[in-house]
């Protein structure tokens, strides 16, 4: 049975349905209580079917995951020599263009400080507060707009304009409120990572197929069941991507953050060495940030898998 079937619960047999009779004298019929292994093999009607495991198919999992590895470090490492090649023979001076062993040299010596890692755990800190913040509120509006018509109707369109608003129109505003303390860096990173997050999931859930809907609710699915069971599922790839993006933005605006009003963090250290000329010092904030981005990045790439596994 494909999703474009009717479903008509009075033709589900009891076993199947899992209902339950009405009281007796009542002259109406309940509705049918929906048993979750038969409302699964619904939604997943129109899944693709994976092939089965064979006797190899863990080594070729271990081997793509291998290959993936080893291809990712193709790129970095032919930049790696490039960057060298071109630094040390002449081509652009090193007041332009420091060598890896300069940059190299730099990050030992604010690491023999302890500057290094005090900037980014500072750094980092600040990051997954403001993301935590603005992707848990993201939800939540996403939630409201994409599966309430009045939450569409009162919120869309004044959180569309708020997202028009530049990032660094936001900088004055909130060190008037706030000064120069963290309150204005973490509220300025939660803006950034709110609004991937509430345009990913209200979008994702308005789409979700009306069919599958009515299907569930002519099972006996309403309100939060039919939230946990049916829209959750079918959006948590979405809401998956949505976080990364949020990610990407809340490192992006905590630079913008620490390079007007800070004094540590890795936005301070790039704003700080390019005031003082310490290029290689630039070269060195900017590779942790990717670094970082990459790593957190990772991380949630882990954590859609075991979602999808678990919910999708």
């Amino acid at each position: 049975m494909t999703r474009h079937d009717t479903i008509d619960p009075a033709t589900v047999a009891p076993s199947d349905r899992g209902d339950v009779a009405a009281p007796a004298g009542n002259g109406r019929s309940r509705a049918p209580a929906v048993r979750l292994p038969a409302l699964r093999a619904l939604a997943a009607a129109d899944a693709p079917v994976p092939p089965p495991a064979g006797p190899g198919s863990g080594s070729r999992i271990a081997d793509q995951t291998w290959l993936r590895v080893l291809g990712g470090a193709v790129v970095p490492l032919g930049l790696l020599v490039a960057w060298q090649i071109i630094s040390t023979s002449g081509m652009v001076p090193t007041s332009r263009l420091p060598s890896p062993e300069m940059v190299w040299n730099a990050a030992v010596d604010l690491a023999g400080r302890g500057l290094l890692s005090e900037y980014v755990a500072i750094s980092t800190q600040r990051v997954l507060t403001g993301f935590a913040f603005g992707a848990g509120i993201g939800l939540a509006l996403g939630a409201i707009v994409g599966l309430s018509r009045l939450g569409d109707i009162l919120l869309a369109p004044t959180l569309g304009a708020i997202r028009a608003v530049p990032s660094l129109a936001w900088v004055p505003l909130l060190i008037l409120w706030f000064k120069i303390g963290e309150e204005s860096k973490i509220i300025l990173i939660s803006i950034g990572a709110f609004f991937p997050v509430y345009t990913v999931v209200s979008g994702a859930l308005r789409h979700v197929d009306r069919e599958l809907i009515e299907a569930s609710r002519a099972f006996g699915l309403h309100g939060m069941s039919l939230f946990t069971t049916v829209q959750l599922p079918a959006v948590i790839p979405s809401v998956i991507s949505g976080l990364r993006l949020a990610l990407a933005q809340a490192w992006l605006f905590l630079v913008a953050a620490e390079l007007i009003a800070a004094s540590a963090g890795l936005g301070f250290l790039l704003s700080d060495s390019g005031n003082n000329g310490r290029i290689d010092r630039v070269f060195l904030a900017i590779i942790l940030l990717a670094l970082l981005g990459k790593l957190t990045d990772s991380i949630l790439g882990l954590f859609e898998r075991w979602a999808i596994r678990r919910w999708a």
